[in-house]
């Protein structure tokens, strides 16, 4: 990946770009509007300066006999045109050419020849007001100017325009201050958007960089490495918090899988040593021809054993492989126990066991498959019956408690340790181990009942006190038969 191409440049570039172009668009939007509004309060404050000055000019034409004119110009009219410009900054010009021509506050037009723009007087013509900037024709710069056409008031005839003129300093003051000011706090709202976007995209990628190293490792088959989780309580922290509890799994199953290899090493090498070696002593004349029968049963039956295991690996395979959720169907359990403990009579009989039964004569209808449950009660029957007193009482129960439909097995024998009852349902685990050179045990037999009832959402439970060990699981029951419970 490119050093400017990470989840951490994209979201800092998009994020400082998004607040930097709400800013220029905030900028043009309110800079607008402003100039807007300070020209029309700029010219609505020239156009009432204008109209005042435009009254004492009516006036100076309607009285002349009032004020006195010199050379054409009333000298009072000049002098109040001097006060007014200097009481509100703004020159004033009145044309007047029945008065003798023009009169004004600024100096460079009193010494000039002096003739109003064409756009001005065609407006003027007409009776409009005229506002906008312009340089009159002698100006280095453009200014801001009124025009108002003086009317008499009697007769209301134009008798010449008088002019409001704006210096242009006012305004580019303004507006320097306003975009010095605005400039200061898009600087400043852009820093602190830089340093919050680098301090958040920082937060966000590490952990993400934290996993991908971890990850990296585990495919080198370190499989301690973990993410620290800062007490995140959003979608990182989660993400934290599940890429951990993977790889506990992963780190559990690798340990399983090295323990499973170990096992199934252990579990094949014992009777492959004892076949070849008594193969290999038949072979060699080391074992007379008396004993050849024996050994040859011994070899018979380890290889039976052998195929046992093999196949009991076969069984676990594939229901590992299953998806038994969408296999489910309702079927009557009570059956399929009743199956199971005719099928293990002859064990139960040799061992001179008693059984009691405790199974309800109507149907019990659960949810699952048939003939992995029905599997599950025969290995634990069989398991009972294989570590059983001799003469002692062998119990099966079904019982229905809410929406679950209860097995229970249980025998009488030595107490299993309760440190040890947890390992019961592991692969290859023996509990007794007195028996542990059993030919007929290969130790799956309690690990296929779990992994059975963990395919079919399913729990099962041990227990062992005073020589009486009791297995539970439980069942769904159907739906159908639920409501009829209830009911």
């Amino acid at each position: 990946m490119g050093r400017f191409k990470g989840i951490y440049w994209r979201t800092f570039t998009v994020t400082v770009g998004m607040v930097a172009l709400t800013l220029v668009l905030l900028g043009a939007s309110f800079f607008a509007l402003t100039y807007s509004y300070i020209m029309s309060e700029k010219r609505g404050e020239l156009e009432d300066k204008a109209e005042i000055i435009t009254q004492l000019a009516v006036s100076a034409y309607e009285r002349p006999d009032v004020l006195q004119f010199w050379g054409g110009v009333s000298t009072d009219l000049a002098e109040l045109l001097d006060v007014a410009q200097r009481m509100s900054d703004t020159n004033f010009l009145i044309w007047m050419p029945s008065l003798g021509g023009y009169i004004s506050t600024d100096i460079s037009i009193n010494n000039t020849t002096f003739s109003l723009p064409k756009d001005i007087t065609s407006r003027l013509s007409r009776g409009d007001r005229y506002a906008g900037t312009t340089d009159l024709g002698i100006y280095e710069k453009p200014r801001f100017v009124v025009a108002v056409p003086a009317r008499t008031s009697e007769t209301g005839i134009v008798v010449g325009p008088v002019l409001a003129i704006a210096e242009p300093n006012a305004m580019t003051e303004m507006w320097g201050a306003f975009m010095g000011i605005f400039g200061m706090t898009a600087i400043t709202v852009l820093l602190i958007a830089f340093v919050a976007t680098a301090t958040t995209t920082m937060q966000q990628t590490k952990p993400i960089r934290d996993m991908a190293a971890a990850a990296r490792r585990f495919a080198e088959g370190n499989f301690d490495a973990r993410v620290h989780n800062t007490n995140r309580e959003d979608e990182i922290g989660e993400l934290i918090d599940a890429f951990n509890a993977m790889a506990d799994s992963l780190q559990k199953t690798e340990q399983q899988r090295r323990e499973f290899i170990a096992n199934i090493s252990h579990e094949l090498k014992t009777p492959m040593t004892t076949i070849a070696g008594y193969a290999d002593g038949i072979l060699d004349g080391v074992i007379s021809p008396e004993e050849e029968r024996q050994y040859l049963s011994i070899i018979s039956a380890e290889s039976r054993r052998l195929s046992r295991l093999v196949r009991r690996m076969l069984d676990v395979s594939q229901l590992q492989s299953r998806d038994l959720i969408k296999q489910k169907v309702p079927f009557d359990l009570s059956e399929s126990m009743r199956r199971a403990l005719v099928s293990m009579e002859k064990k139960i009989t040799s061992r001179g066991l008693d059984v009691e039964v405790q199974i309800p004569e109507d149907p019990v209808i659960v949810l699952g498959d048939n003939d992995l449950l029905t599997q599950v009660v025969y290995n634990l029957l069989e398991n009972a019956a294989k570590f059983a007193d001799q003469g002692s009482a062998l119990f099966l129960g079904l019982d229905q408690q809410g929406e679950k439909a209860v097995v229970t097995v249980r025998n009488t024998g030595e107490t299993i340790p309760a440190e040890e009852l947890p390992l019961l349902f592991e692969r290859f685990h023996k509990a007794d181990k007195s028996r542990s050179g059993d030919k007929d045990s290969v130790g799956l037999g309690l690990y296929i009942v779990r992994t059975i009832l963990e395919q079919h959402r399913e729990k099962i439970t041990a227990a062992s006190e005073d020589g009486i060990t009791t297995f539970s699981f439980t069942v769904q029951l159907a739906e159908e038969k639920t409501k009829s419970v209830k009911e």
